[in-house]
């Protein structure tokens, strides 16, 4: 059989070995025939016994061909919908064979490759620290088509089978067995044996061979949908959903949509054809492309080096200087010592290096209790990390990176105290967000190794790593920041050397037009809560009130005062002068202080008074306009700074707008949002945005030449 390898045995046990062309086996275009004739053969075979299903490749199946449907449009639908209809008619026929069937599951399972599980009678997973099992659709804007929806609410209740498919959680064999996904965790060699035996085993046994949502007197575990106590707790759900998507993202609603309709309402077999419909529909809307495109072909280009320079032979760093041991700092420690690397901590003082030590061996020990890592294990991590006052600690380093206050006269300072003491042709980084890396590279002995490194706070727990190339920077120095970031499993995009690189330009944008809305008169807390339905985590004035005030004008001060920014060319002067007055006038720092756009006291946050001097009741303007305000202007700024060559590809932008500056989710990142809002229909909104409220807002010539030339961002 073509693709699928078809073997049977003196005991009259057919194995059905999946190798499908390529790297991978998946649910591709060819895959619906080849697992026709595979059940076709199966009823057909005289003295069967038993079936088991496994793969040749590393894992057994990857699921669905994403690339395929990216490309599905609206009007191949009922095309997309009648083969997901034919295919899981095959795998009903499958599960409804008179004989058991078996998963050996050799690795990785997920998505399609679970729901092929799903339909087998039994499933035994080999050990494999890569394996991971799971339904994660629901992170790419989908939903499991293929009969996961139905099956897993069948199979473990409405409750306990929401983590898996409405947030798409994985699991390693032992905790997927745990959980009730699998039914038997093996070691590898033994993976075919025991499927082998546990079909002997089971011979004459009808229950054996048959699923549980096809025996008679079937229940759905925990009650189904339609029993009262199980309402409630549909409500709660529909209600946290909410909450958390803001409804911007459709899959988790219609897989939940899916649960309640499977989990009592329709039979077995209606409920199957419901979920496809719901799938159909998501595949073809704009969040699962959008999601799909960055999330998973964004997210390989960038990760698989398509900005590092190329020809640079692969680096690790093998022991790390970091220069101030306080909150960024302390985060680049343990970052760096959970990744194997050997970390001298230095401060200004003994004690201040002891307490960023302090921070790493906190998170430890918060790791030890939740079972995530053995006593043992985190001491060898804290062991890596020496904290000292003297800067002769620091010698040999191959890499430093200094941690110290935002001023240049400061990184000045340290740099030059400390660069002479790098290892042969040692990397110098410099963690800032906004400081021009060519200017602090200028005071370097060697600046072709100098480098900024852009970490995101916190560190520990923020996935990004911008890395920004100086005018002088080599390629063979960004080759290392890039294989560096990666090494502390960070997620690095490279940008140009302008102002306030791509990230803090960018953000910088969408929290400036917030506070431009509320100095024209705006309501503040309509203005706040607009900006979180836009899908941003957070309101922008309850972010600006977490970032400061007074960092964020000190910043745009400094700027000023370097000739980096023209107070004249200010795209937002009422924005900025109202920010200085409630600096300077009102002492109105940020939530650090308790009192920001909102005053903070006793765990309460209330909207400041004194916003009533800027408002105006005369002020309209439809929700529409706030909301496209506050989210167009974050994604012009991408698009200039793709246009201007501070980001080096599309994949950049989209990764680097959602794991570091909260791009919605829902929009695949603030460039891709573009493709599927429609490039025409995007022109013309920013010119009606522009010719309403200003030139801030017109089309960059990038985008005027994507939309003449009907070409998507790629």
């Amino acid at each position: 059989m073509k693709e699928f390898s078809y073997s049977k045995d003196a005991a009259g046990i057919v194995t059905v070995t999946m190798d499908m062309e390529g790297p991978v086996n998946s649910m591709n275009a060819e895959f619906g025939p080849i697992y026709k004739q595979m059940v076709d053969r199966l009823e057909a075979e005289a003295g069967l016994t038993g079936v088991i299903l496994t793969s040749a490749k590393d894992t057994f199946f990857a699921g669905g061909d994403l690339k395929r449907l990216l490309a599905i449009t609206p009007d191949q639908a009922d095309m997309l919908f009648a083969e997901v209809e034919d295919m899981k008619a095959d795998m009903r026929r499958l599960e409804k064979l008179p004989v058991p069937v078996v998963a050996a599951i050799n690795g990785a399972a997920l998505g399609g490759g679970f729901e092929l599980c799903l339909v087998c009678n039994h499933r035994i997973a080999a050990t494999n620290p890569k394996t991971k099992i799971g339904l994660p659709e629901v992170t790419l804007g989908l939903l499991p088509g293929a009969g996961g929806v139905v099956r897993l609410v069948h199979l473990l209740g409405l409750e306990p089978a929401m983590p898996f498919v409405m947030e798409g959680k994985q699991l390693a064999p032992e905790a997927a067995l745990k959980a009730g996904l699998i039914h038997e965790v093996v070691a590898p060699e033994d993976l075919l044996a025991r499927a082998r035996d546990w079909i002997l085993s089971v011979q004459g046994d009808a229950d054996a061979a048959t699923q549980p949502w096809d025996q008679k007197g079937h229940r759905i575990p925990g009650g189904g949908s339609n029993s009262p106590k199980m309402a409630p707790r549909i409500a709660g759900a529909a209600a946290m959903l909410f909450q958390k998507t803001k409804g911007l993202l459709p899959a988790p609603k219609k897989i939940l949509d899916i649960m309640v309709e499977a989990g009592g309402k329709l039979d077995f077999d209606t409920a199957l054809r419901y979920e496809t419909r719901r799938f159909v529909s998501l595949v073809i809307s704009p969040e699962a492309k959008n999601m799909i495109s960055t999330f998973f072909f964004g997210l390989n280009q960038v990760k698989g080096g398509a900005s590092r320079p190329k020809d640079v032979p692969r680096s690790k760093v093998q022991r790390l200087g970091i220069l101030g041991a306080g909150m960024m700092g302390q985060g680049i420690a343990y970052s760096a010592a959970m990744a194997g690397i050997e970390v001298v901590l230095r401060d200004m003082t003994q004690e201040a290096a002891e307490r960023g030590k302090a921070y790493t061996e906190a998170l430890l020990t918060k790791r030890v209790k939740r079972g995530r890592m053995t006593e043992a294990e985190a001491a060898a991590v804290l062991a890596r990390i020496t904290p000292v006052a003297d800067t002769e600690a620091l010698r040999g380093c191959d890499m430093i990176i200094e941690a110290v206050f935002e001023k240049i006269e400061v990184k000045d300072q340290v740099l030059a105290e400390c660069e002479a003491l790098l290892g042969e042709d040692g990397v110098w980084g410099s963690n800032t967000s906004t400081l021009p890396i060519t200017r602090l590279a200028s005071k370097a002995a060697n600046r072709a190794n100098f480098v900024g490194l852009h970490f995101f706070s916190p560190v520990d727990k923020m996935p990004l790593l911008e890395i920004i190339a100086g005018q002088d920077t080599s390629d063979e120095t960004l080759a290392r920041a890039f294989d560096f970031a990666q090494q502390i499993r960070k997620t690095p995009i490279i940008v140009g050397d302008k102002t306030g690189f791509y990230t803090s330009r960018t953000i910088g944008t969408k929290i400036i037009e917030a506070v431009e809305l509320v100095a024209e008169g705006h309501d503040p807390i309509r203005v706040d809560n607009l900006s979180r339905l836009t899908g941003m985590p957070t309101g922008m004035l309850s972010l600006l009130d977490e970032v400061q005030i007074k960092l964020v004008t000190d910043i745009y001060r400094t700027q000023v005062g370097m000739g980096l920014l023209d107070p004249a060319e200010e795209q937002n002067p009422k924005a900025r002068d109202m920010l200085a007055a409630m600096l300077d006038d009102h002492d109105r720092v940020g939530r650090a202080t308790g009192k920001g756009f909102y005053d903070y006291a006793d765990g309460t946050k209330v909207i400041w008074e004194g916003l009533q001097h800027w408002r105006d009741p005369e002020a309209m303007i439809s929700d529409r306009d706030i909301q496209d305000r506050i989210l167009f202007r974050p994604v012009l700024e991408s698009l200039r700074c793709l246009e201007e060559g501070v980001l080096r590809s599309v994949a950049d932008g989209n990764i680097g707008s959602i794991m570091g500056i909260g791009a919605p989710v829902h929009t695949g990142g603030y460039i891709q949002y573009v493709n599927t809002y429609g490039l025409d229909r995007f022109v013309a909104r920013c010119e009606e945005l522009a010719a309403a409220y200003g030139p801030r807002f017109a089309p960059p010539q990038i985008l005027r030449d994507h939309a003449a030339n009907g070409q998507p961002f790629r």
